[in-house]
């Protein structure tokens, strides 16, 4: 049997290690066998989780008999990784068991070496924190999973169950995955990645020389922008305007616009019944469809499907009752192990 080990380090975000136990140890196999065993491994007999002390079946030296080993995020990722367990990942790595992180736990994988020269991703919150801490791993923060094969990393929270989902469709087909996304209330597969969750451009963002030009862009994005107009707000020339930007955001002056423009368009199709072209209008873009290219590109999902995803319209229903139920009833109920 496919032996599944998760690994609960010190200060291990509980969701993150309860999130493979489950998807994991309540998927079954077409005969109702148990698709895999699970267990947890740590460096100590017990560890923190937040508000949670949590118990180990085993120690590190079951990494080296598993077939996939699990590493979840900590709350504090930025803290060393015990040794120990690096080297058991390391030596795990060397062997050729298959190795995936949720969450923050890439920071882990980067820390032991293993993310070296992949495509990786971790919680869009940590991204940027990964990348500058791991130079030679190519964060990607769009995505909800990658998969480079022998090593896997997530997004954050519940990317961490779509990940889990497609190892269980790689290792037993999509049949059992599908039963196993049901168990779980989740679908399959969800389109648009990660990008949909990123707060885009922030009014909060902490810059010494561009902070009042942020703060008019701010208030004025709505309007027609010209990277003149920008340079005038600033008081500067459009040369230095565009330096300052590159090199303090990374973006462009007018990317900055429109990644503002577009999170005031998420903010209203979450909060109003508004329609697509009268938002695009009133955050600042010429035309619904050039709104829409833009939403996509930097989402990955339609402005529809975004409404959809925070607000619920398309998934919410009232019954005669008053009751609001949504499609997550048409999954199969729990039935236990």
């Amino acid at each position: 049997m496919h032996t599944i080990a998760v690994v609960a380090l010190p200060d291990v975000i509980a969701f993150d290690l309860a999130t493979p136990i489950e998807v994991f140890g309540r998927a079954r196999l077409p005969d109702g066998r148990p698709a895999y065993r699970v267990v947890v491994c740590g460096s100590a007999p017990t560890v923190d989780a937040g508000p949670l002390r949590i118990s180990t079946d085993a120690g590190l030296d079951e990494l080296d008999r598993a077939d996939t080993i699990i590493v979840p995020g900590r709350n504090q990722p930025h803290l060393p990784t015990p040794p120990e367990v690096l080297a058991a990942l390391r030596r795990a790595a060397t062997e050729g068991i298959r190795i995936a992180s949720i969450c923050v736990g890439a920071f882990t994988l980067a820390e032991a070496g293993l993310l070296d020269g992949l495509r990786a991703t971790t919680h869009w919150r940590a991204a940027e924190a990964l990348a500058r801490q791991y130079p030679a791993v190519r964060v990607d923060a769009d995505v909800l999973y990658l998969d480079n094969g022998a090593v896997l990393t997530s997004a954050g929270a519940t990317a961490g169950v779509d990940l889990c989902l497609h190892l269980v469709r790689r290792d037993h087909g999509a049949a059992v995955a599908a039963d196993a996304s049901r168990i779980a209330v989740a679908p399959l597969h969800r389109g648009g990645g990660q990008s949909q969750f990123i707060v885009r451009n922030p009014p909060t963002y902490a810059t010494d020389s561009l902070a009042d030009v942020l703060v008019w862009i701010e208030e004025n994005a709505h309007r027609d922008l010209s990277l003149a107009d920008l340079a005038t707000a600033a008081h500067t020339s459009v040369r230095t305007l565009n330096r300052r930007f590159h090199a303090e955001t990374g973006q462009s002056p007018m990317e900055w616009v429109t990644g503002v423009r577009i999170r005031h368009a998420q903010e209203l199709l979450e909060t109003t019944e508004h329609g697509v072209e009268r938002i695009a209008r009133h955050v600042g873009f010429t035309s619904p469809s050039s709104f829409r290219v833009h939403f996509r590109r930097l989402l990955g999902v339609t402005p529809n499907d975004y409404r959809a995803t925070f607000t619920g319209t398309d998934q919410a229903k009232t019954n005669s009752s008053g009751t609001t139920t949504t499609t997550a009833a048409a999954h199969a109920p729990y039935t236990g192990r």
